[in-house]
């Protein structure tokens, strides 16, 4: 049976399980989601982010969601015993998630050996631009790794299917009217602008080595392409080391008629996950 090795200094994997989750791609189609779960208009799956956050922190690391929405990433880092923490602009959002992990923590026991209960989550409410007051108020440790999936910018606006959907069943089809809030941004530009300055106040609080793991997705706009994930990753690079992406696929998401008999236009059920390491300060 394989070990983890002593000189394995980023996760707790057997050399078995890294290999496993170097491969560039994967297919995660998640279950429905919960009733609560439904109102927010971008939820991503708990047991994808599970993952990430199990091969980029130890067990007892921090881990960071600055958009953090229904809390999913802190129940991936409860499953897997890493101490979260998230910010959420809007109180609703907030409030789910508070709940979700009251739940669970409220499901634990006492470790028979060390009699020690597992990792906690803290969320906290406000906007992540202001990251820093956040750290200094209450004297939180460097961060391990960052695991987040942005707003998407002016892509929530769009008015298509999928939003008329939403709509119709009487769920949100962008988070907020906040003008702070980054789906709100005034264009395409100035949303790539705000999401890079949040993610520079973010760097001096991550340990030399950390990484961070954004994932975002390209999409079409009144007829022209967004190269989001590539246009981030480009500007992102300038701060951090890219090293490299995992392209999570859906094979079980509705097929739309987009363009059809006049253009192709993409169904796209694709999302990158863009992975990206900060240097030593003396680098």
């Amino acid at each position: 049976m394989s070990t983890v090795s002593p000189l394995n200094r980023l996760n707790d994997f057997t050399a078995q399980q890294w290999l496993r989750f170097t491969k560039t791609w994967f297919i995660h189609n998640p279950p429905p989601r919960k009733k609560a779960e439904l109102l927010h208009p971008a939820k991503y799956p708990e047991k994808m982010i599970e993952e990430f956050v199990r091969f980029f922190s130890k067990e007892g690391g921090i881990v960071f969601d600055p958009f953090l929405g229904t809390g999913s990433t802190l129940v991936a880092c409860h499953n897997s015993n890493r101490n979260g923490i998230g910010i959420e602009l809007q109180e609703k959002y907030a409030k789910i998630a508070r709940e979700r992990i009251q739940l669970l923590e409220s499901q634990l026991k006492l470790d028979e050996e060390g009699g020690k209960l597992k990792a906690k989550q803290l969320v906290l409410r406000g906007n992540s631009a202001e990251v820093g007051k956040f750290w200094q108020e209450y004297n939180l440790p460097l961060i391990d790794a960052v695991i987040t999936s942005p707003p998407y910018g002016p892509m929530l606006n769009k008015k298509g299917l999928v939003a008329k959907e939403r709509e119709e069943s009487g769920l949100d089809t962008k988070y907020s009217d906040d003008e702070t809030d980054l789906g709100n941004a005034s264009g395409y530009d100035d949303f790539l602008q705000k999401l890079m300055d949040i993610f520079i106040q973010i760097k001096p609080l991550i340990k030399d080595g950390g990484h961070l793991i954004i994932i975002l997705q390209n999409y079409m706009d009144k007829g022209e392409y967004k190269m989001l994930a590539w246009d981030f990753a480009r500007d992102m690079s300038k701060e951090f080391q890219l090293r490299g992406e995992k392209v999570w696929c859906q094979d079980n998401k509705t097929l739309y008629p987009y363009g059809y008999r006049y253009s192709f236009v993409p169904n796209v059920h694709h999302h990158y996950c863009l992975i990206f390491k900060k240097r030593k300060e003396q680098e």
